[in-house]
C-alpha cells in the first residue's frame, strides 16, 4: 500500500513538473474573424455616433438639458431599438422626440452611406 502511494505520487509529480523544465515553447496562432471584428467595430462606431447626433438633436430642439437624458441604442435581430430616457419631472411631447430620434437617424444613415429602414426602427421613450 505505501509502496503504491509512492509510485502514484512520484508520478503525479513527473507530470506536474514536466512542463516546468525551462525551455519555452511559442506558437502562432492566427486570429479568425478580423472581419467580424471589423464589422462590429464599425457598427459601434456608427452607434456610437448615432447617440450623440440624437442627443444633440434633442438639447437643439427642446429644453431638455443633456446631462438628463439617458439613451440606449441596440440592433440585432432584424430590428433597430432606440431607447431614451427622462425624468418625471420633464415634459416631454413624445411625437416630437420620436420625430428627433427618426431624423437623426437618417441623418447618420446618410453620412455613414448605410440604409435604415424604417420598418425596423422601435422607439421607446420612458420617464425615470
Amino acid at each position: 500500500m505505501i509502496k503504491q502511494a509512492i509510485i502514484s505520487g512520484v508520478i503525479c509529480s513527473s507530470i506536474l513538473l514536466a512542463g516546468c523544465n525551462g525551455s519555452e515553447n511559442v506558437e502562432q496562432v492566427q486570429a479568425v474573424g478580423n472581419d467580424q471584428n471589423v464589422a462590429d467595430s464599425e457598427h459601434g462606431k456608427i452607434l456610437s455616433e448615432l447617440q450623440d447626433e440624437i442627443i444633440a438633436s434633442i438639447t437643439e430642439q427642446t429644453a431638455i438639458e443633456e446631462d438628463v437624458i439617458s439613451i440606449m441604442l441596440g440592433s440585432g435581430a432584424g430590428s433597430f431599438d432606440v431607447s431614451v430616457g427622462f425624468p418625471k419631472k420633464v415634459k416631454v411631447d413624445k411625437k416630437l422626440i420620436e420625430q428627433i430620434i427618426e431624423d437623426s437617424i437618417k441623418r447618420v444613415a446618410e453620412t455613414e452611406n448605410v440604409t435604415i429602414s424604417e420598418e425596423i426602427i422601435n422607439i421607446k421613450i420612458e420617464k425615470y
